[in-house]
This record gives structure tokens, C-alpha cells and sequence, in this order.
């Protein structure tokens, strides 16, 4: 075919050597350099070439093994311009909210660090590395992890890098931080708390989360139908959480199921008067004017920073209501399972943060340990007393027990009439 490059043409035959180029390599005289180009999928769909060019012939050599062995030519692309292409496909199959935490984990974390990188030399001990200068507490590490475990998991389905390295890092432990017992408030607090806010309202709304469990957007969300006065259940089957642009967007609870939890008699009357004279489908918890309330406008209006403050809480959270609700529910006597299925946690792991099960557990062994040794002292003071008056077998080994009150190995003695 005319014009196809041979063996013999210029671009085909290495200047240095003489000899014909390896398949798949030539020489470009206008940059002095070997170029190799692969054929992989495109960015946009289908395929697309790309090539390189490398000073010398080995390295052209080492880069074409590499690529003809399943390395992909798309590899080269920086995770900055793989973010503007995948996103919006990112942003499709999450959540609002957990979209708006996964761009300001981007913007503020992952882009800085390793946005310039090439999508093919991103490895587990860079991410490492950058996760140590990220800003914010486990719970923003962990976002900017998962936003970038996304964007790598869509490179590697695409074929365009092997593995997903992301996925060899340890997450950041959220057991490491302060233990959500400790955050908890006690009766009392709960009860200054809810006298220091004002009657109507907002303080109906804080004494819906500290006396349910249920997340901010829960409360907010939940409606006069969904409350049953007669049994004392409530059901929390949806939830309001800001968009990308702040509207309020109505979606499934963060487990996607729904649940139900009580609705105890200090929550009652406050229950009571907020559904009194509406509708089945009206809001239950409203703002004064009968719009929507969100834990946003709650805080500025009971002015959240003073109320803590004064209840020798400073740091405390609305958040940290949910927590005070499950730290009561256990030290009430209820069950993990039971605590599980009414704060809608996916695991019981997660639950049992709450419990102080654990909590004295050197003090309770301790004093075991030390009744056990005891007896076992008493029980060897009786038998040097009565040593000189020796008890029938039987009575003996009903002494010659072990601290957990097992029978100590006794020597086999065979059955009368038997000889070993």
C-alpha cells in the first residue's frame, strides 16, 4: 500500500543503530526521540491512540511491554481532569448531602494533594502520605477517602489503571475520637436543657431529638400522621436533608428502612401540642410561622452557643442529643438489638458504642478474682484442720477443686478386681 511505512522507511530504522525498530516503536526525527503509541479505550467511549515519545530506545521498550501487558494509555490522565468527567456520574448515585460533603472534601483535601497526579501513579502509601496533612477529624478523612475510593473504582472499571489503592488504606477509626458516651448528657442536663429554651416550638423540637434518638432531618421531616397517640410509637419513615444548593430535599432515613420508637410520657405532652389542631399530612414540628424548622434555624434561635455554655456544655452538639437518647436506653436495660433497630444503626458494632458494659470491668473481675481465692484459702484451712481425721474419698474430693470449680485430675484407679 502506498505510503505505508516499512521496515526500510526513516521512521521505522533507529538513526543510533542502523537497525529495524521493535513493532510498534519509530523514530521521530523532528523531536529526536522514539514514539510508541497504544490504542485503549477512550475517555468518551470506544477507542482512542495515544502516544509517547522517551529519549532512549529501552525506555520506548520498557513503556510498550508495560502497555501491551493490559496498561491502559488513559492512565496518564491527572485525577483533577478524571474528577470533571466522572463526577456528575459520582453525584447521580449519592445522596444530596453526602454529595455536598464530597465536594468539600474534594476542594479542600483530595485536589490539593493529588489532583495533579497522574491516575496511573497514584499508589496506597501516597494516599497515606496525604491523608496525614489533610485537615478536619476522622469523620472528614474518611469523606475525602471515599470520594477519591470512588473516582479510582470508576477509573478501574474503565480500564484505565488495574487496581483501586484507595481501597488498601485503613480508614480513620471514629472509635478513636471521643467515646459518644461521654458526650452524652445526664437527667439533669436534659432537664435544664429543655427549661432554659422557651415553651413552644423549638423546645418541643429538642425534646423530640433527646427523647427519640431520631437525626435532626428525621425530626424535621416527620409528619402529625406518622405519630400513634394510642399505642405510643412513633414511625420515622423519611427525611429532610439540604441539596447541593440548600433546598430541602424529602428522601428515605440514612438506613433507608423504616423504623419506629417510642414515644415516651415526658415526650407526650410535648408531642401532643404540637399536633394539636392539624392534619394527618401536616408537619408535626413547624417554625412559628408555619414553616419548615431545621436544626439551622433551631440553633440560631434558641442561641445554641449560650445554651450550652450555660449547661456547662460548650462543646456539645445537636448531634450529641441522638447519643444522649441511646446511652439512656442502655443504661435503662434495654438491649442491643432493641437499641439497634430504634436508632436505625446499620450494625451492632455501632450500637454498642453506647453501652458501659464495659465500663468498671477491671473492678468486677478484680473482685471476683479475689472471692475465688478466698474460698479456695478457706477451703485449704479446713482440710489441714481435718487432716488428722481423714474423710471418706468421696468428702475428699469435693475439696480438690480449681478456682473455676472444676474437679482437679484425680489418679486412675481401676475398678475391684482388675489389675493395670
Amino acid at each position: 500500500m502506498a505510503g505505508r511505512p516499512t521496515k526500510d522507511t526513516p521512521s521505522r530504522v533507529d538513526p543510533r543503530t542502523g537497525r529495524p525498530l521493535p513493532e510498534g516503536i519509530r523514530w521521530r526525527a523532528d523531536r529526536q526521540r522514539y514514539q510508541i503509541r497504544v490504542v485503549g479505550p477512550s475517555v468518551e467511549g470506544g477507542a482512542a491512540e495515544r502516544s509517547r515519545t522517551f529519549l532512549t530506545l529501552a525506555e520506548a521498550k520498557r513503556e510498550l511491554a508495560r502497555m501491551v501487558a493490559g496498561r491502559n494509555p488513559n492512565g496518564s490522565m491527572t485525577l483533577d481532569r478524571w474528577y470533571d468527567k466522572y463526577w456528575p456520574a459520582i453525584e447521580s448515585s449519592i445522596r444530596p448531602a453526602t454529595a455536598r460533603s464530597y465536594g468539600v472534601a474534594w476542594r479542600l483535601r483530595v485536589k490539593p494533594s493529588l489532583g495533579r497526579h497522574r491516575l496511573d501513579e497514584i499508589t496506597s502509601p501516597m494516599i497515606e502520605s496525604a491523608m496525614v496533612a489533610w485537615s478536619g477529624g476522622a469523620s472528614a478523612k474518611n469523606d475525602a477517602l471515599a470520594v477519591l475510593s470512588r473516582l479510582l473504582d470508576g477509573a478501574r472499571r474503565s480500564r484505565f489503571i488495574d487496581y483501586n489503592p484507595a481501597r488498601e488504606v485503613k480508614r480513620p477509626s471514629m472509635r478513636e475520637s471521643i467515646s459518644p458516651v461521654s458526650r452524652a448528657l445526664t437527667l439533669e442536663q436534659i432537664s435544664t436543657l429543655l427549661g432554659l429554651i422557651p415553651d413552644g416550638v423549638y423546645r418541643r423540637y429538642f425534646a423530640a431529638l433527646v427523647y427519640t434518638g431520631m437525626r435532626a432531618g428525621e425530626a424535621t421531616a416527620l409528619r402529625v400522621g406518622d405519630v400513634d397517640f394510642g399505642r405510643g410509637v412513633i414511625r420515622v419513615s423519611r427525611s429532610l436533608s439540604p441539596g447541593m444548593r440548600g433546598e430541602l430535599i424529602e428522601q428515605s432515613p440514612k438506613s433507608h428502612k423504616s423504623r419506629d420508637v417510642p414515644l415516651i410520657d415526658a415526650l407526650r405532652p410535648y408531642a401532643e401540642a404540637a399536633a394539636r389542631g392539624k392534619r394527618g399530612s401536616d408537619l408535626l414540628f413547624d417554625g412559628p410561622d408555619g414553616g419548615r424548622l431545621t436544626y439551622h434555624n433551631a440553633r440560631r434561635a434558641v442561641n445554641w452557643e449560650e445554651l450550652r455554655e450555660a449547661i456547662g456544655r460548650p462543646d456539645l452538639r445537636i448531634h450529641d442529643l441522638r447519643h444522649t437518647f441511646a446511652t439512656i436506653l442502655f443504661d435503662a436495660g434495654a438491649t442491643a438489638p432493641d437499641v439497634q433497630a430504634t436508632l436505625g444503626h446499620s450494625s451492632l458494632q455501632v450500637t454498642e458504642r453506647y453501652s458501659r458494659a464495659r465500663e468498671g470491668v477491671a473492678l468486677r473481675a478484680g473482685a471476683a478474682l479475689n472471692d475465688a481465692l478466698k474460698r479456695a484459702d478457706e477451703r485449704t484451712a479446713k482440710g489441714d484442720a481435718k487432716s488428722a481425721h481423714p474423710e471418706p474419698e468421696m468428702a475428699q474430693r469435693r475439696t480438690r477443686r480449681t478456682l473455676n470449680g472444676t474437679l482437679m485430675a484425680q489418679p486412675h484407679r481401676p475398678p475391684r478386681g482388675m489389675t493395670r
